[in-house]
């Protein structure tokens, strides 16, 4: 066995996953022809004189919608993947660094001090450099792209992420335990078993979640408006005060009312909240009062008061009658014999 070919063996018996091997290579165009099989095409070129020290290792582990893989170069490497396209990488460094250049800003990654997400929309280039070794999780960009229209509350659109995780703060330190709890349970199911669906569900679900809720990306803005996290507009809440104004006399509708505000449910009541200083239902049941008023304050003779709280939308009438004259000091009653 050849020098070169102890160095790829010697990598290999250090790797995680090392059960789910796919490629394991000292050969450069051996390794971007099959590793970009499996993510995408892309250049691979040594650097600094790494020819002789290159070798290559891809171990994946592939589940439902995501894969985690260990990808480790050996010497230092330049790479060119251009967009990723289908899917976004988030990428935990073991050992080495890695240069990451994309088309927002550039960065340095390490071990215990910075990860890197990929976004597939964004064309990147990457050095790894140093013996360079990454545990990295695939995530399917449809996926993705759909949870975080859910979550804002808008059409589906391309979603483009900080691409520098910090694994020193609390969101680096929740990926890295969950990415090693996912390979310890991958290396101890095998190769040969599966995942349970409802585990892979819950895998998906917890790094959907964690990303779209807790790394900034474009759709950031929007999923915190839609969930209350941020202030919705001013002038969305006037439109639905103005409908609840022409439509008072209608059964409360909230997804209707959050649907016209462009926000979720739970964002609009917090908005009512914050610039109103009440909620939806004791607004509307303001507006009704004071239509209340005006139709007692106009009525014909005859007219019941009954009748003309359930033209309203009053149903409990003793409820009403005590609304009525908490907010105008009299019950209604008075107030249609007052002005008989």
């Amino acid at each position: 066995m050849t020098a070169v070919s102890n160095e790829v063996s010697a990598r290999a018996e250090s790797a995680r996953l090392k059960d789910f091997v796919r490629v394991a290579t000292a050969r450069v165009d051996d390794a971007a022809e099959a590793i970009g099989r499996i993510f995408c095409p892309h250049d691979l070129t040594p650097v600094d004189r790494s020819g002789r020290d290159f070798s290559a290792h891809h171990n994946c582990a592939g589940f439902d919608g995501f894969s985690v893989n260990y990808v480790a170069y050996g010497g230092s490497v330049a790479i060119n993947p251009g967009c990723l396209d289908r899917f976004f990488l988030l990428q935990m460094p073991l050992s080495g660094s890695a240069a990451v250049r994309t088309a927002a800003r550039e960065l340095t990654t390490g071990p215990q001090h910075c990860a890197s997400l990929l976004s597939p929309t964004i064309p990147t280039e990457m050095t790894w450099r140093d013996d360079c070794a990454q545990i990295i999780l695939l995530l399917d960009r449809k996926l993705v792209e759909h949870r975080a229209a859910a979550l804002g509350g808008v059409a589906v659109r391309p979603v483009e992420f900080d691409p520098a995780v910090a694994l020193h703060g609390p969101l680096g330190q929740t990926l890295s335990a969950r990415i090693e709890h996912l390979v310890s349970t991958a290396e101890q199911l095998g190769p040969h078993k599966s995942l349970p669906a409802v585990a892979a569900a819950d895998w998906r679900e917890s790094f959907l979640n964690v990303l779209l809720n807790e790394q900034r990306h474009s759709q950031s803005s929007a999923i915190d408006v839609f969930n209350g996290r941020a202030e919705a507009q001013p002038a969305a809440l006037k439109r639905v005060r103005a409908f609840l104004e022409t439509r008072a006399t209608e059964p409360l509708d909230l997804a209707e009312l959050a649907e016209i505000a462009g926000t979720g449910i739970r964002a609009l009541q917090l908005g009512f909240r914050r610039h109103f200083g009440t909620t939806v239902s004791e607004m509307l049941l303001d507006i009704r009062l004071a239509h209340l008023n005006a139709r007692l304050k106009t009525a014909r003779p005859g007219e019941r008061i009954v009748d003309i709280a359930f033209d309203l939308g009053f149903t409990h009438l003793s409820r009403m009658a005590s609304a009525y004259r908490a907010k105008f000091g009299e019950s209604p009653k008075a107030t249609l014999q007052r002005l008989s």
